[in-house]
C-alpha cells in the first residue's frame, strides 16, 4: 500500500452505526456525568444531577444555541451509541423518571457501556484496514467479546473490569495501526506527547503515532496527517485548516467537533464537516497567524479525554 492510499479494505462490511441517537436516550449524558464550570461548561453539575437545560421529554432546551450559551463541551461529546443502548436495551425502554429506583444503577452503567462502545467503534474501523489482516481474527474476537460485555445485565456490566479490558484492546488496536502505518517510512513517534500549542503548520505527520497526544490549540494547519494514529488525541481548538486527514486512523467525529477547520480541511468520507467550521478559508486570518510567534496559554478546561 502506498503512503497516500486509503487503509480501508473496500470489500469490508460497512460498520454498524455507533453514534449518538439522542431521541432514543433518556438524557443520560445530561444526568449521569458531572461537569465543571469553565471554558467548556457554563455551570458546575454533579454526577446524577439533571442538567438545568434538560426537558421532561429528555431533549435539550438550548440544543440550537449550546455554544453561545457556554456549553461547548456538550457539542463535542459522543456516547458512541451507548445512551440509546442502555436506555432501550439494558433497561428495556423504562426511564429513570418512570422507575426512580433504577436511576443510580442506570447512571453507573452508562459510562461503562460508553467506554465499551468507544472500543467497538475503534475495533469496527480496524477491521476495515486491509493491511491489518494478520490481526483481523483477533479483532473480530475482541469485537464480539466487547459487544457481549456491553450487552449484559446491569449487574454484569457493573462487574466488568473496564480498565483491564481497555488495556488489552488498546494493545491490539496499536498492532493494527502499526501494520497500516508501516507503509510510511521515517514516521514520527509522539504517543502521549505534550504538544499543547505546538507550531506544526504544514508538518509532515504521515503515519505518525499521535495516540493520546495533547494537541490542544496546536497549529496543524496544512499538516499532512494521512495514516496518522489519532486514538485519544486531544484536538480541542487545534487548527486543522487545510490539513489532510483523509486516511487518518481512528479519528472520531467528536475530535473534529472540538477542533477548528475550514473548507480546505480534507476529511475521511465517514466523517462530517462540523457545522461551526467556516465554509471558506479565511486567508487574511491565516496570513496573520503565520506571522505570529505567540504561543497560546493553557486553559483550565475540564473533560479532557484520557490518553491511550
Amino acid at each position: 500500500m502506498s503512503e497516500t492510499e486509503s487503509p480501508q479494505d473496500p470489500t469490508a462490511a460497512a460498520p454498524a452505526p455507533l453514534r449518538s441517537d439522542c431521541g432514543s436516550c433518556f438524557g443520560l449524558c445530561c444526568v449521569a456525568l458531572p461537569f465543571a464550570a469553565g471554558t467548556d461548561f457554563a455551570v458546575n453539575k454533579s454526577a446524577g444531577t439533571p442538567c438545568r437545560n434538560l426537558r421532561t421529554d429528555f431533549s435539550c432546551g438550548i440544543h440550537a444555541r449550546l455554544r453561545d450559551s457556554g456549553f461547548q463541551g456538550c457539542t463535542v461529546y459522543d456516547c458512541f451509541g451507548a445512551g440509546q443502548r442502555v436506555s432501550q436495551v439494558t433497561f428495556g425502554g423504562v426511564s429513570w423518571r418512570e422507575e426512580p429506583d433504577t436511576a443510580k444503577t442506570m447512571f453507573d452503567v452508562f459510562p461503562i457501556v460508553r467506554q465499551l462502545h468507544e472500543l467497538l467503534r475503534y475495533l469496527t474501523e480496524a477491521l476495515t484496514f486491509a493491511a491489518a489482516r494478520p490481526v483481523h481474527a483477533e479483532l473480530r474476537q475482541a469485537l464480539e467479546e466487547t459487544d457481549r460485555l456491553a450487552g449484559g445485565t446491569p449487574e454484569e456490566i457493573l462487574a466488568v473490569d473496564v480498565a483491564a479490558h481497555r488495556r488489552r484492546i488498546s494493545e491490539l488496536l496499536l498492532r493494527a495501526g502499526e501494520l497500516v502505518r508501516a507503509a510510511v517510512p521515517r514516521r514520527r513517534e509522539h504517543r502521549g506527547a505534550d504538544l499543547f500549542g505546538a507550531r506544526l503548520r504544514g508538518a509532515d505527520l504521515r503515519g505518525a503515532n499521535l495516540r493520546g497526544a495533547l494537541l490542544v490549540a496546536a497549529d496543524l494547519s496544512g499538516a499532512d496527517l494521512r495514516l496518522a494514529d489519532l486514538i485519544g488525541a486531544d484536538l480541542r481548538d487545534a487548527d486543522l485548516a487545510g490539513a489532510d486527514l483523509t486516511t487518518a486512523l481512528f479519528l472520531t467525529q467528536a475530535q473534529l467537533d472540538a477542533a477548528r477547520g475550514d473548507a480546505t480541511t480534507r476529511l475521511p468520507a465517514t466523517l462530517t464537516r462540523p457545522a461551526h467550521w467556516p465554509e471558506t478559508a479565511p486567508a487574511a486570518a491565516a496570513e496573520r497567524k503565520s506571522r505570529s510567534g505567540a504561543r497560546p496559554q493553557r486553559s483550565g478546561r475540564s473533560g479532557r479525554p484520557g490518553r491511550r
